[in-house]
């Protein structure tokens, strides 16, 4: 049995690394290249006639291609450029477009990994009778009785098993991610002794789409009728103000509401059907129970009897809660306070064993129930 778990002998093994043109995807084709494994690297081509940002910190553009491309001739791999541009558009930009305009806050990270990331480059990966696929994720993975489970990464400030919630059992079993167990400054270290053009290259910020963070810029290009001016109300519905469109609002949200207050005033409920914003004080943001829809359930049900963990953003800490299934939707109730969830994220479930924090799958939070609000301001 190799290093990867695959009862071959490394030269025999061949491995898919998908390479973004980063430096956590760079030195894991460069180490499984070390090891003697057969290595061929794949980077997407996602988009096309966006801007890069200032910093050029984005991923699957231009720079990064050739970032890749570079690396991997360094190292002497092959690799091979997949052009997704209409995939990515149909899939993740176009589902990311409608979710703002719906007045949710998407995440389109996690749709990129579920779609084109996993499921296609999976795919590929198979079709070149790949024995693993390969990536520069930071979660940790434990194979025991001929299947794998995901667990949080050791370095917990880079874990990324929040966006990875909708792998499916047989993508994981198919699945590596040598850097689980390892912090971000030792893969820093790792390229630096590898040589590797990209060792102090800055890490991606924001999303590879959106330039400099502007989501605004994007939405006006696809859906310019998600700027049509309405109504901030309070929670009493009087009207208190303007906005310029609800798609420059998500909930929780204080900055750029413009309205005199003897109280900060957040956005705690976006109408998108009405074309309304509503505000109130930080207190109206406390949820107690969301509702969540397109369910993804690694393992087995079973660990969902006794009250597991749950992160509602990606940033956010462990909360204690109890689900509730109702065939492909859930109902959770949070057993902690918790401020500003809104629809359009994701709810991820874990539950601690004797390898740490175990990825049991999540949801799409579809419906967030404030506790200090009216009914009629929340379904």
């Amino acid at each position: 049995m190799n290093s990867l778990g695959i009862n071959k002998p490394k030269k025999e093994t061949k491995i898919v690394v998908a390479m973004s043109g980063g430096v956590d995807s760079s030195v894991v084709a460069a180490l499984m290249k070390e090891e003697g494994y057969d290595v061929t690297g794949i980077t997407l081509k996602l988009y096309d006639d966006m801007k890069q940002s200032k910093e050029g910190r984005q991923c699957c553009a231009g720079q990064d291609i050739l970032d890749a491309k570079r690396v991997s001739e360094n190292i002497n791999i092959n690799h091979k450029i997949l052009f997704y541009q209409k995939k990515f558009k149909s899939e993740v930009i176009d589902s990311f477009v409608d979710s703002y305009a719906a007045g949710e806050t998407p995440i389109p990270c996690v749709q990129c990994n579920q779609t084109v990331k996993f499921r296609d480059l999976f795919k590929y990966a198979k079709d070149l009778k790949a024995d693993a696929l390969i990536t520069g994720h930071y979660v940790s993975r434990v194979q025991l009785n001929g299947h794998a489970s995901m667990y949080r990464a050791k370095d917990q400030s880079r874990d990324q098993s929040y966006f990875l919630f909708s792998t499916t059992q047989e993508q994981l079993d198919y699945l590596r991610f040598p850097l689980g167990e390892i912090d971000k400054s030792e893969t820093r270290l790792i390229a630096e002794r590898l040589k590797l053009n990209v060792a102090n290259k800055p890490d991606s910020q924001d999303i590879c789409f959106v330039p400099n963070g502007d989501y605004a810029s994007v939405i006006k290009k696809f859906r310019p009728e998600s700027f049509k001016p309405g109504k901030i109300l309070d929670l009493q519905g009087n009207e208190i103000g303007q906005h310029e469109g609800i798609i420059n609002y998500t909930i929780g949200q204080r900055k750029g509401i413009k309205i005199a207050s003897n109280i900060p005033l957040y956005v705690v409920n976006i109408d998108a059907e009405k074309n309304i914003i509503y505000v109130g004080s930080k207190e109206c943001l406390e949820v107690k129970k969301i509702s969540l829809r397109n369910l993804n359930i690694l393992g087995s049900k079973k660990e969902f009897h006794k009250i597991v963990n749950i992160k509602v953003r990606s940033t956010g800490r462990l909360l204690k809660a109890k689900i509730n299934f109702l065939e492909n939707f859930a109902d959770v109730e949070i057993l902690e306070k918790e401020t500003g969830i809104s629809p359009g994220q994701a709810c991820v479930f874990y539950s601690k064993d004797r390898f740490g924090d175990k990825l049991l799958g999540g949801g799409w939070i579809h419906k967030a129930y404030n506790k200090n609000l009216s009914t009629k301001l929340t379904t």
